[in-house]
C-alpha cells in the first residue's frame, strides 16, 4: 500500500489581517523595519511586533527563551495571520526543539523567510505544511519589486508562477548565467533552502526527506571546499539520488583560499549530481540575491526547462 500525503496550505490572507514579526535568530532593531512596516500597510496588512524586536543577547535577538516564546505565541495566537521572519543569521536551530506545532498544524499559517530560517521550514515540512521561502523583513526595500510581489501574491493566494529567461535574469540581475543543463519537464514536490543549514540538520527531526522531490539550495559567504564537503556528504547520505530535479539559486560571495579549489559553487554540484538523470537548473532567482523570489515550499509544482526560458508554475 503506497501512503499519499497531502500537504497543507495555510489560510489565504484578507485585507485588514494582522501579519506578526519576529526575530529567531540575530537582533535588529524597529528602525530597521520601516520599509517591511510601510510595506505590510501597503498592502492594506496590519503589522504586530514581538518581544524579540530590539531585544538583544549578544549577536541574537534575546535569550534563546525569550526567542522561543516570541515565536510560539504568535504561532497560537488567532488573531495572528501570518508570522514574518525579521532576519537571519544564525540562531533558529536554538529554539526549534523549545516549540510546540500542535496548534499551529491545526490551524496553520504562512511562515515567510529564509536563510536561517531554513531550519523551520525544513521542520514545519516534515509535519506536512507549506511554508513559504522568500525575502526576510531586512532590507525588503533592497530587493526587487518581483521579490516584493511574489510574497504579496502568496499570501494573498493569488495565481503565482515564476518565470525568466537566460537574456531578462542577466539584465535584471548583472549576473554571468549560464546556460541550464538538463532540459526536462517534471512535477513534483519542492523542498530545500540554504545548503548550509540543510546540511547542519541531517540525522535531526528536522531534516527533509528529499525522495521523489525538487530540492532547491542556495548559500552565501562560504568557502568553495565547503560547497563541495557538504554536497559530498548530501551524497553520501543518499539525499540527491532519488531526486526528480535540483534547483540552484543564488551561490552569492563564495570565497576560496589561496590554494585554488578549482571549480566554481556550480561547477562543483554538477559535477557531484552527473550521474543522476534529472534537470539541473542553475542560477534561479532566489537566495542572497536582488531577486529573491518567493517559493512555497511543500507545494507541488510544475517545472519547465528548454533553451533559454525556465518556468516554475505553483
Amino acid at each position: 500500500m503506497v501512503l499519499i500525503r497531502f500537504m497543507i496550505t495555510p489560510n489565504t490572507l484578507q485585507k485588514g489581517d494582522t501579519v506578526a514579526i519576529v526575530s529567531t535568530a540575530r537582533k535588529i532593531t524597529k528602525e530597521e523595519l520601516k520599509p517591511a512596516l510601510e510595506l505590510l500597510k501597503s498592502w492594506g496588512l496590519k503589522s504586530v511586533l514581538g518581544k524579540t524586536i530590539g531585544a538583544e543577547e549578544n549577536q541574537f535577538a534575546g535569550s534563546d527563551e525569550l526567542r522561543a516564546a516570541d515565536f510560539q505565541e504568535m504561532m497560537d495566537d488567532p488573531n495572528i495571520n501570518a508570522i514574518w521572519c525579521a532576519r537571519g543569521g544564525y540562531g533558529t536551530v536554538r529554539i526549534i526543539d523549545k516549540l510546540d506545532f500542535s496548534s499551529f498544524t491545526k490551524n496553520p499559517k504562512w511562515i515567510i523567510g529564509y536563510s536561517d530560517v531554513t531550519v523551520l521550514h525544513s521542520h514545519i515540512h516534515n509535519l506536512g505544511v507549506e511554508t513559504l521561502h522568500a525575502q526576510m523583513c531586512l532590507e525588503i526595500e533592497n530587493k526587487t519589486e518581483k521579490s516584493r510581489e511574489s510574497i504579496r501574491k502568496v499570501i494573498f493566494g493569488e495565481d503565482y508562477l515564476i518565470s525568466f529567461s537566460v537574456d531578462a535574469y542577466k539584465e535584471a540581475c548583472g549576473d554571468t548565467l549560464q546556460e541550464n543543463t538538463r532540459l526536462g519537464f517534471i512535477k513534483g514536490e519542492i523542498i530545500g533552502g540554504n545548503l548550509s543549514v540543510l546540511y547542519s540538520l541531517v540525522g535531526s527531526p528536522s531534516e527533509m526527506k528529499t525522495e521523489g522531490k525538487i530540492l532547491f539550495i542556495e548559500d552565501l559567504d562560504e568557502m568553495l571546499y565547503h560547497i563541495d564537503r557538504m554536497m559530498m556528504n548530501l551524497k553520501r547520505s543518499g539525499y540527491l539520488k532519488n531526486l526528480k530535479a535540483i534547483i540552484i539559486g543564488g551561490m552569492t560571495q563564495m570565497k576560496d583560499n589561496k590554494v585554488y579549489f578549482g571549480k566554481t559553487a556550480e561547477e562543483t554540484i554538477l559535477d557531484l549530481v552527473k550521474e543522476y538523470n534529472y534537470p539541473v537548473i542553475l542560477n534561479f532567482p532566489a537566495g542572497h540575491i536582488l531577486d529573491n523570489r518567493g517559493l512555497i515550499l511543500g507545494r507541488e509544482v510544475k517545472l519547465i526547462s528548454e533553451n533559454d526560458k525556465v518556468i516554475l508554475e505553483f
